[in-house]
């Protein structure tokens, strides 16, 4: 690590966080800093008023866990150098920090006017394991991985002695890493390094879970923070280094998933966020809609919440003016379930029949991106080890706990809104039904 802590941040989830030199003056760079104008959870705060809290400071927070999960998993290891160790620890923590950098305004809401993958001239996709489609629309994945290789960010990550690609080879775990820099005693740690910052049992959730639920006044975010924390460990296989939960604090991890599922059912996916995400979604898809996100990676830095909201109360869209305006369309029909119900699809016929204009939004979770990972993450495992027997051999986690499968189905929410001027007519109508 280069640099002693420089300064100290008080958080009021983890408390007294301590940032390095480098850390402080990636902090400080004009690209980092727009991340104060990022609402973490988007729309939430219309339903949740304390949900305020923006992306600069949960980096911030999962860069601090990341530390701390570093310092606990290899806190027996011997490296064969400090330097070597600190240079490992500094890129996680880096790759911690810059892992939301490219988000757009209001996080997921805007990503269907992001350009082409191809516009934003990511040079580091040339060491991609798969070659990359140029006319793939570009997500905040993509624009992270250009703040970090070719930006001003760039520069400051360089003068800090650290190397870009490694950090953006943490974030997107197809780039391929052709040097020794993550290899030690012939072991090769970016396995376990990349899991940290994204896997079924990341800092990122292990952070804004807890962040999210303070903000929202809500209790389903509320995990044994201290005690998953404290047993994380790692494994060997291969040469690969993995990541590895101690088998004392396996019905922890099961209690971290129930915990991001309920958060999705409960908060995120409540129904007054889903309306505004569907009529945002409305306006981003109309003819006459004027707003796009910029290639340009400078210019995508004036990118922010503000910007859009400024956007949106100075064009005519009959959406965009619901948004500004704080009219959204109401609740007609809620129904929760496993499978789409026909029920639901009738009433929107019924209603459309009858010249009412209606949104149908379907909000859909899965316990665990385990179910539907890519071929990537499955080939990154996480392992459960039991320090008490020598002889048990680690297994794979989701075969050594029951809730992959208790909770393998898709749990759906199914939601008719209607304009609030026919929220009476439309319940005669499916009341009739």
């Amino acid at each position: 690590m280069k640099g002693r802590p420089q300064m100290e941040i008080r958080d009021p989830i983890h408390g007294s966080i301590a940032l390095s030199d480098p850390e402080v003056a990636l902090c400080d760079s004009a690209p980092y800093q727009r991340l104060r104008a990022i609402k973490q959870l988007g729309f939430s705060e219309f339903s949740f008023p304390g949900a305020t809290h923006n992306r600069f400071l949960h980096s911030i927070g999962v860069a601090h866990l990341t530390g701390r999960a570093f310092d606990t998993i290899f806190k027996n290891y011997k490296f064969s150098t400090v330097e070597k160790r600190n240079d490992l620890r500094q890129a996680v923590r880096m790759a911690a920090l810059l892992h939301d950098i490219g988000h757009g305004p209001l996080s997921h809401a805007t990503e269907e006017v992001m350009p082409k993958v191809g516009a934003l001239n990511i040079k580091a996709y040339a060491n991609k394991k798969k070659p990359v489609d140029p006319n793939r629309q570009a997500d905040h994945e993509d624009y992270t991985i250009k703040f970090v290789t070719d930006s001003s960010i760039t520069k400051v990550l360089e003068e800090a002695g650290v190397s870009p690609f490694h950090i953006s080879c943490l974030i997107d775990k197809e780039l391929i890493v052709e040097d020794d820099f993550f290899k030690d005693h012939g072991l090769n740690f970016r396995t376990i390094l990349s899991q940290i910052v994204s896997s079924e049992m990341d800092c990122d959730r292990m952070d804004y879970l807890g962040r999210d639920a303070y903000y929202c006044g809500t209790n389903y975010g509320k995990v044994e923070l201290e005690w998953l924390m404290n047993h994380l460990t790692y494994h060997v296989e291969n040469d690969d280094v993995f990541l590895a939960l101690n088998r004392r604090a396996l019905y922890t991890f099961d209690d971290f998933l129930l915990s991001r599922h309920h958060m999705h059912l409960m908060v995120y996916f409540h129904h007054k966020a889903i309306i505004y995400e569907e009529m945002m979604h409305r306006y981003l898809k109309s003819p006459d809609c004027t707003f796009s996100l910029p290639s340009d990676i400078e210019e995508y830095v004036h990118c922010t919440d503000m910007a859009l909201f400024q956007h949106l109360n100075q064009v005519n869209n009959p959406w965009a003016k619901r948004i500004s305006e704080r009219k959204p369309y109401k609740v007609l029909f809620e129904l929760h379930s496993t499978e789409p119900n026909p029920r639901v699809s009738k009433m929107k016929l019924a209603l459309q029949d009858d010249d009412v204009s209606c949104i149908l939004a379907n909000s859909t979770a899965r316990l665990s991106k385990y179910h539907a990972s890519s071929e990537v993450d499955k080939a990154l495992p996480i392992f459960v080890v039991d320090p008490y027997d020598k002889r048990a051999k680690p297994y794979r986690i989701e075969e050594q706990t029951e809730i992959f499968q208790k909770y393998e189905e898709i749990r759906r929410i199914e939601r008719l809104y209607v304009a609030p001027e026919d929220l009476e007519k439309s319940k005669k109508i499916i009341d009739s039904l």
